[in-house]
Formats: structure tokens, sequence, C-alpha cells
């Protein structure tokens, strides 16, 4: 069996040779276990350091394409190099190199399809308390939307099966770690947590540029999943809202017209028309939604068709 690790990278000249330095060569289960950059448009010589520090496979964008497309672009191209098993990880040493076995044992095992290493959050001493807050939020939208149990959501130190990393799509530029555990639980694969070390901060995130921004995106992201993966439920719950509020509005004109003086509270029929129209109208967003999935679902079984006629294909070096 192969394995291949690959770290997407954007400027990372600095951190590399200490992430690289960490890597195995050797993981049990493996036959061969091979290294994989994907330089994302950096400006530095990542590409060249890599090569230098003795890495199998590097695929450079032209221009910085975001980290979800560099992902994206390093399970293609493991996939095309053959590999039964891609370990995805940081190029800032975020994560313990070592822990690597425990991520890829279930996979080999046959137990899970996908496998992510959970942070000691708690513990994380460079997160900020709001950081930390959020991470939890993340991973309860998650949760919900992928009927899985994942702990770490926003964890990219994840082991992935060929056949999980083939049904894989990811439409956002901004990361990949949410989207790919809801598309998982969308098509019933087994995806497992195993708890993993972290080492000191090298450098700053380069996804949390400032707690404003990382809140906006976090909370933007969440709302997109929803919006994406489960539609029917997020506007049928939101549709109920407007429509409990504008039937409570509606009986309190009843109940001061059978009293004799619905005169006086004509702004509660109003009120009550407004929020019951609302309410329809989420249900039938809904319900459009839930069609526009059911394609999506519909397309993604030909893409994984169309991907296993096409691979193995070797992927020449650069």
């Amino acid at each position: 069996m192969k394995l291949i690790i690959q770290i997407p990278c954007l400027n990372e000249s600095e951190t590399l040779g200490v992430a690289l330095g960490a890597l195995p060569r050797q993981v049990p289960g493996f036959d061969q276990v091979e290294w994989l950059i994907i330089d994302d448009g950096s400006t530095d010589d990542t590409a060249a350091l890599a090569r230098q520090l003795g890495v199998d496979h590097v695929i450079r964008h032209p221009v910085n394409r975001g980290l979800a497309t560099a992902f994206m672009t390093g399970l293609d191209a493991c996939l095309r190099l053959g590999a039964d098993v891609i370990v995805n990880t940081d190029a800032d040493n975020q994560y313990e190199a070592a822990d690597i076995p425990r991520l890829t044992a279930p996979v080999v095992a046959g137990e899970a399809d996908m496998v992510i290493g959970s942070r000691p959050i708690a513990e994380t001493e460079h997160f900020s308390w709001i950081k930390k807050k959020l991470q939890r939020l993340g991973s309860w939208a998650v949760r919900m939307a992928s009927k899985t149990q994942v702990e770490d959501a926003p964890s990219g130190f994840r082991a992935i099966s060929r056949e999980a990393a083939m049904r894989l799509n990811v439409f956002s530029a901004y990361t990949y770690t949410l989207e790919t555990i809801i598309q998982a639980g969308q098509s019933n694969l087994r995806i497992a947590c195993v708890p993993v070390r972290t080492n000191a901060d090298l450098r700053p995130s380069r996804l949390v540029k400032s707690i404003p921004s990382y809140v906006k995106r976090s909370l933007l992201t969440i709302v997109r999943v929803f919006v994406i993966y489960r539609p029917l439920a997020l506007f049928v719950y939101a549709g109920s809202v407007f429509l409990i509020i504008g039937l409570l509005a509606g009986l309190r004109f009843v109940f001061y017209y059978l009293q004799g003086a619905g005169g006086g509270h004509v702004q509660s029929v109003i009120f009550a028309s407004l929020f019951i129209t609302l309410g329809v109208l989420l249900y039938m967003m809904g319900l459009i939604g839930d069609l526009i999935a059911t394609n999506r679902k519909l397309l993604e079984r030909v893409s994984l068709q169309l991907r296993r006629l096409d691979l193995p294909r070797d992927l020449p070096r650069e």
C-alpha cells in the first residue's frame, strides 16, 4: 500500500524545513511513504526548498488560489500517483507528525474512510478564548449538518482513504475542513476521530488575520454549510419561527375582535399577514433548496464515476 503525505504551502520557506524534518518515511501498514507539496503561488523559494529537502512530488499553482483549492489539487495528484491513503497536514508544523500512524491505523484496518485528528483545543495556549469558542461552535454546526460525531471539525490533520478522496469536492476557496466532513457524512462515509498532539506556534495563522475577520468568516461558513447541505431543515426551522409569530399575532386580533375591540388592533392583522407570508416563502425556499441538493448529489455520483474511469494515472513531476 502507498501513503502520500500532502502539505499545502504558501510562502513557507521559514517553517517547511521543520515540518518536513518531522515527517516519517515509514508508517506501519504501508510499503511506500511519499511526500507531496502543493505550492499555492508562493513568492519565495518554497518549491525549490521542498525539492532540496527530498520531497517526492512538487506541484505549483502559478497564482494563489486559496487553501481549499490547494487541498483539492493535492488530492487529485495523490490519486493519480496511486495513493491508497492520503494524509493532509500543515507546513507550519502545527500537528505532531509522530501521530500520523494514529491517523492512518483506522483506515488501514478498514474501520474508517476518513480520520480527523482532534487537537487539545482547551489546552492550546496560543488559541484565544473567542477562537476556542468558535472552534466548538463550528464543530457543533458540522455535527448537525453531517450527522457525525466529529470533535474538531476545523482540524486539517486528517487521513483519507482513496475511495473517500474520490468522493470529495470543495466549492469554497477559503477552507476545506468543514465542507469535506459534511460531504463525507452525506455520502455515508465512515468518519473517525483520534486525539493528536500539537506543537508550539511557529508563525501567526494565515487564515486568522484578525478576530473580527475570523468571526465573520466562521459564521458565514457555518450558515453556508447549512444552506448548501441542509436547506430543507434550515428554512423549515426559520419559516416555522415566522409562522408561529404570525399565528400568535392573528390569534391576538381574534381575541380582541371577539371582545368587541377588534377595530383598534388592525396592526395585528397586518403583522400576522406579513409574518405568515414570510414563513410560507421560507418553506418554499427550503423545498427548492432540497431539490437543488438532490441534483448536487446526482452530480457528485457522476463525478465519482468519471474519476474511477480516469484514475489512476501518473502525474509528471515539475
